[in-house]
């Protein structure tokens, strides 16, 4: 009898749930939590969080973690000063045997939560991208998104940088670490030793591509021959770096080559720089796009191959791994999504499974901020210390107004801790907003947001009643213990001479199509609605983040030939809708600014290859039949116009509160009724969740 076929998961997805024998050691799974930053690593704390975090994911049924980065020493990591020049923020790193101790909290948490699973620290040395004063790379170039020239590394200072990747990896192991993985990819020190264009040096540290791989074989071997055999070693190489003049395909197979006779375990693939132009975990790229990389590296060697980026779902896991596109699968943001995704997936639940839409905003948006980690859909990530939703002692009959983000998360909440909910909304569907946001181009992963809370809303027999307009007198009659308000927003009408021209339209009609939208388009307001708006207008053809071939072609990516950086002399090749649109706002700042840190540039570089006109600075005058009146730098200016939609905001739509307070009846606003402020999804189930744990 085949013992391997009687694994959990392995009848549902056999390849995701096979063991990998390494030889020295046996990962349980094809799963690995790969390395994201938390913020954890900072906090006075931050060894007892990140252990409640990391061992809540290895009983969730993970095959191995990966932390996120540590840094070898000073010069490698965050040292982010406030206007009195002072230190205000200073990245982990691990040098000393004191930091060793702390990290056995995090490795005897998760050892103590699931003996069988692996946890590897991640070496990460910033290199040019580090912020401090001491930033070091091979040569004197600066990053494009740096501040800072970084220091030319000597002869000493080569040495210094291995040995302190040597003296890392030998703390992890003390401190109980099942193995380390050096990051060799993103723009970071190792990785600008591999590249011509950041490596200039004439020594024999650079020069040839045989010198320019010296720097990270020789950390790789130094470190396998102070660790030893039985201690897993991962590199992380950049398999299609994305960056015009970038490593070629020869360059990439060789260095993988060189790393397994270096003596690594497992090589793990990445994709791009934090340079470079090309989106690699946003929403709108699709799923899975980057594996087939991957599996020209596996084809190149015999130890096993990591792939990564945007695989959110089982199924993607398993046909990844199916087409022998790798041997492992690596899922950062989807295991702060859901803690369970393994262990969900293994007895059959995947519907069940709170999906990672690539949304970015409370992770990476987070992480390049300095903020603590967590998650849109998941506020409980990072946050397992002080957000737990325990069974309440005391139920209570609530009902909950509203069924958009913030009441479904307010609802499935309270309803898991034993809470008896209804939940009213005038629409036949649950969603509000998302049903928005899902119709957009690149946002199609909203879809499984609402899934997931269909099913929670379920599986905790929630009482839902839609096309259900309820009234401040039904609910004072049916006696509820609390009511919670989650009625959202409304549009902002701004005030301007012909607002009610027949032109004029508000955006939720744009984005439903409820009104036509003509050929000559002004979109007034530039924040996150606008764009949507915008994208949507301005879009032709099949959505990018569903089609692999069509997601390259916008980008400029030549996955078949792998030029350079697999971009260069790659001219994307965007489809546009025959319109002419103008965005506008009224601030000064440059259009977009209040995006995403990580995602926004996408927007704004995607809508001015489409040709939109982003204009700031402008006061609005009139709308007639000659289109919109304009003063721009005080002078005036007529767009002409035949279609204006208002993206101008929202305000609370409050009034069922205002009318359940004056009764005094027991009642609380949550989500946009509270606070409207674009359409903060993440603001919203993040304070519906706290909320609902509260009461």
């Amino acid at each position: 009898m085949n013992q391997a076929a009687n694994l959990p998961g392995m009848d549902r997805y056999p390849q995701l749930f096979a063991p990998l024998d390494l030889g020295f050691t046996t990962l349980r799974n094809r799963s690995i939590m790969g390395s994201m930053h938390t913020g954890l690593e900072e906090m006075p704390d931050g060894f007892e969080r990140m252990a409640a975090f990391y061992a809540e994911r290895a009983a969730g049924g993970i095959g191995m973690i990966i932390t996120g980065g540590i840094s070898p020493n000073e010069e490698g990591g965050l040292a982010v000063k406030d206007a009195h020049g002072n230190v205000a923020f200073s990245a982990s790193k691990l040098n000393t045997q004191a930091e060793a101790d702390g990290h056995k909290i995090v490795t005897g948490a998760v050892h103590g939560a699931a003996p069988d699973v692996k946890i590897c620290l991640q070496i990460l040395h910033m290199g040019p991208l580090a912020y401090n004063d001491n930033l070091v790379a091979p040569s004197k170039v600066r990053s494009r998104i740096s501040k800072s020239t970084p220091h030319e590394l000597d002869e000493a200072g080569i040495e210094k940088q291995i040995a302190d990747h040597v003296n890392c990896a030998l703390l992890a192991q003390q401190a109980g670490y099942d193995g380390v993985e050096i990051i060799g990819s993103a723009g970071y020190l190792l990785s600008t030793f591999l590249v011509e264009k950041t490596n200039r040096r004439t020594d024999h540290w650079g020069g040839s591509y045989e010198n320019r791989m010296r720097f990270p074989l020789e950390i790789v071997r130094r470190v396998r021959a102070a660790v030893g055999e039985h201690f897993i070693v991962i590199f992380r190489i950049a398999a299609m770096d994305m960056l015009d003049g970038g490593m070629s395909w020869d360059e990439v197979a060789l260095l993988a080559r060189e790393l397994e006779k270096a003596g690594v375990s497992i090589i793990s693939t990445h994709f791009t720089w934090h340079e470079s132009q090309v989106p690699t975990i946003a929403t709108m790229v699709p799923r899975a796009a980057f594996t087939g990389v991957s599996q020209r590296v596996r084809q190149e060697v015999s130890v096993p191959v990591i792939t990564s980026n945007r695989i959110n779902m089982p199924d993607v896991a398993e046909a990844v791994l199916a087409r022998g596109d790798a041997d492992l699968v690596s899922m950062a943001r989807p295991m702060l999504a859901d803690s369970q995704f393994m262990r969900k997936a293994a007895e059959g639940k995947s519907e069940e499974i709170n999906t990672c839409i690539a949304c970015n905003q409370a992770c990476l948006d987070h992480t390049f901020n300095f903020k603590q980690t967590s998650c849109l859909v998941n506020p409980r990530a990072c946050n397992e210390t002080l957000l737990n939703y325990h069974p309440t002692e005391q139920p209570k009959r609530i009902a909950v107004v509203g069924a958009g983000p913030a009441g479904l998360a307010y609802a499935t909440v309270a309803a898991e801790r034993g809470h008896q909910i209804t939940l009213f909304d005038a629409a036949d569907a649950i969603g509000g907003q998302f049903n928005l946001a899902k119709r957009v181009p690149g946002k199609e992963e909203f879809y499984e947001t609402l899934r997931y809370y269909q099913q929670q809303l379920q599986k905790w027999a929630v009482d839902i009643r839609l096309n259900t307009r309820i009234t401040t007198e039904q609910l004072q009659s049916a006696d509820y213990d609390h009511i919670v308000v989650a009625t959202g927003i409304t549009p902002r009408v701004p005030y301007i001479p012909g607002i009610d021209h027949p032109m004029v339209m508000g955006y939720i009609d744009a984005i439903t199509g409820a009104k036509p939208v003509g050929r000559n388009v002004a979109v007034i307001g530039a924040g996150g609605i606008g764009f949507d708006v915008t994208d949507l207008i301005t879009h032709e053809g099949p959505s990018a983040a569903l089609d692999v071939d069509v997601f390259a072609r916008e980008w400029g990516i030549d996955f078949k030939h792998h030029p350079r950086g697999g971009v260069t002399g790659v001219e994307p090749q965007v489809a546009r809708a025959d319109r002419t649109v103008w965005l506008l706002q009224r601030k000064d700042t440059p259009v977009g600014r209040g995006l995403g840190k990580t995602t926004g540039w996408t927007h704004r570089l995607t809508l001015s290859r489409r040709g939109v006109n982003m204009m700031n600075g402008v006061d609005y005058v009139r709308i007639d039949d000659d289109g919109l009146h304009l003063l721009v730098a005080n002078q005036p200016e007529c767009l002409p116009v035949d279609t204006v939609i208002i993206c101008a905001g929202q305000e609370p739509a409050r009034a069922l509160f205002d009318e359940l307070s004056a009764l005094g009846l027991s009642s609380e606003l949550v989500g946009g009724a509270f606070e409207a402020n674009e359409l903060d999804a993440k603001t919203a189930i993040n304070q519906a969740s706290w909320m609902a744990a509260a009461i």
